[in-house]
């Protein structure tokens, strides 16, 4: 638990949390009369609940929420990255196992995009762990069409200025050039909307593949497309400073580098691409950690 919620959270945070329904979701089922505090039906989600305080939904209590939990899953290219997706197409959370309950990114991959997401149940945890602040680098393994010569890739280190906007110091390396196109590993703080994208076009060139290899310290190592694993509860202790009851009240901090696998300089092999409806692991690959 955090210092925020030991002084109270928002009515939305609070029901999202407990896993009934997005904040978004929270506001509406407020604005109909369905969800009371202290014996007071809500009206607004402008309100603090203080803890010990009684909420009901549809004259229900809260269940109990569960300990904040993380998972690591191999997104395949063609799933959309968010609940709901106005265009009716798959999102990655369409393709999760019920018994996982409802879970949050860490972050978003684009449409296109494969590779390391994290998911976790807790959102105050997501949004901490998306900011640049914690220090977290991004690791991507990149297919560009074109050729770039090495030393416009090395000046991406003093970061960059795009139509106006300016993008942070980005390492990136060109791995091999095969005809038209090339491998580069790509280390970044910052991940902003398509930053990988965008850059290469500035560069002159297309982005046909992008894989995040990492985030943080967590790795996507040998996870097949589609596959989910949980971090085990000793490393949320030791990376993010999440442990037992005992430790409630402490703040999650910024997770000290982990020495890199030589995966990380030497990148797994490259799965063949695939359709956003292929699984290459079982549906239900989800092992407890």
């Amino acid at each position: 638990m955090t210092e925020g919620a030991e002084r109270g959270e928002r009515i939305a945070k609070v029901l999202a949390r407990a896993g009934l329904c997005s904040r978004r979701d929270a506001e509406r089922w407020i604005g109909e009369g369905r969800v009371v505090l202290d014996g007071e039906v809500l009206t607004s989600p402008a309100v603090t609940v203080a803890p010990g305080a009684i909420v009901l939904v549809d004259g229900k209590p809260l269940p109990e929420p569960e300990p904040t939990r993380l998972w690591r899953y191999h997104k395949p290219a063609g799933l959309v990255t968010s609940h709901k997706d106005e265009k009716g197409r798959t999102t990655l959370f369409d393709e999760l196992p019920a018994e996982l309950g409802r879970v949050i990114s860490v972050g978003r991959l684009d449409l296109a995009s494969e590779g390391l997401i994290l998911l976790t149940n807790d959102g105050a945890l997501a949004r901490k762990l998306e900011l640049p602040s914690t220090g977290w680098i991004r690791r991507y393994k990149v297919r560009i069409h074109g050729i770039v010569a090495p030393e416009r890739l090395a000046a991406l280190e003093r970061g960059i200025e795009i139509e106006g906007v300016r993008y942070g110091p980005i390492k990136a390396e060109l791995e091999r050039q095969q005809g038209a196109n090339a491998w580069c590993l790509v280390a970044l703080a910052e991940g902003r909307n398509r930053e990988v994208r965008r850059v290469f076009e500035h560069l002159g060139c297309s982005v046909n593949r992008l894989i995040r290899l990492s985030y943080g310290p967590f790795q996507l190592g040998t996870l097949a497309r589609g596959e989910i694993e949980e971090v085990p509860r000793r490393v949320l202790r030791d990376q993010l400073g999440l442990g037992p009851a005992k430790d409630k009240g402490r703040r999650p901090t910024a997770a000290k580098a982990e020495p890199e696998p030589a995966s990380a300089s030497k990148p797994p092999r490259i799965p063949k691409p695939h359709h956003a409806g292929a699984r290459s692991g079982p549906r239900d690959a989800h092992r407890r950690g």
